[in-house]
């Protein structure tokens, strides 16, 4: 079984072109999902049977999976059997009539304004780690990028002449962001000193990269991101996702059509972007409720 994993995986790599994250996370789910298998007595794709699959996800919740991990489970198998069955390894597909759990949708995080300022307030830009750090978190909320997207990213991809960026998101879709004038600025200063003062005369395509001349990695910068949290007395929790929400709120509460907002986001489906325009009305009432005078 392990040896269809291994073509499956292969597969959505090469001919479907699946981001390096999700590849890795179909390995992880799967490999429990054969584990499973084989600790019940199955040694074939062909044996499992609806009533397998549940006892599998009821294992899952046993352990304390949320159900969003349990939905993403039963997603990965779902696709693995789609392929199963087109390669005629499988006969039928077991969890194709079943239903994923019901998620109560959370609104997402989102800064104030006011806390934005003082969060990209505070790298020193009198530094060459704080003209990077600074050029980062200009970046990261004038543009939405995932953080994979921000320290993936290129000096190709960035165009500060014409004010753009070319964001490279899941699937290898490319998409075209403006950024704002105070992102040009810190990403001009930040290619002039603080990037050169880092490579010391190496050479990277990377445009973001750390005191040994290499790019910065997602925990780098979550990293990077706690700390500047604390120096501006944020107090919440907040991770480089909760920047991307900003900026999608931030967008609708000035007037931006949710349109816009999803191409700039990389959604494939407006339904994932029209949670932002909740966070924008409890916004709303949030603002009327702390200032209308009947209130």
């Amino acid at each position: 079984m392990k040896e269809q994993l291994e073509q499956f995986l292969y597969y959505i790599t090469v001919e479907r072109g699946l981001a390096l994250n999700t590849v890795i996370s179909y390995r992880h789910d799967l490999e429990q999902f054969i584990s499973f298998l084989e600790s019940i007595g199955i040694k074939n794709f062909k044996e499992v049977k609806r009533e397998h699959l549940a006892g599998y996800l009821e294992n899952l919740h046993n352990k304390g999976l949320a159900t969003r991990s349990r939905n993403r489970h039963l997603a990965a198998i779902r696709s693995f059997y789609k392929y199963l069955l087109r390669e005629k390894i499988a006969e039928s597909n077991p969890a194709a009539q079943m239903e994923s759990s019901q998620i109560q949708k959370k609104l997402p995080q989102v800064l104030s304004l006011e806390e934005v300022e003082r969060l990209l307030d505070q790298p020193d830009v009198k530094t060459p780690l704080g003209q990077r750090d600074k050029a980062m978190l200009e970046l990261l909320y004038a543009t939405g990028l995932r953080v994979t997207e921000l320290v993936r990213m290129t000096t190709e991809q960035l165009n500060l002449e014409v004010g753009y960026v070319t964001a490279l998101g899941k699937g290898h879709k490319e998409r075209i962001i403006p950024i704002t004038e105070n992102a040009q600025d810190a990403l001009k200063e930040y290619l002039q000193h603080g990037r050169r003062a880092l490579l010391k005369g190496r050479q990277s395509n990377y445009l973001f990269v750390n005191r040994s001349g290499k790019p910065i990695t997602r925990q780098g910068f979550w990293k990077i991101l706690q700390r500047y949290t604390q120096k501006a007395g944020i107090t919440r929790h907040i991770s480089p996702h909760t920047l991307r929400h900003s900026f999608a709120t931030h967008l609708l509460e000035h007037g931006a059509d949710l349109r816009s907002v999803q191409m700039m986001l990389g959604h494939s489906d407006i339904s994932t972007t029209q949670i932002y325009t909740h966070v924008a009305r409890e916004q709303l009432k949030k603002i009327h409720r702390l200032h209308h005078p009947r209130s």
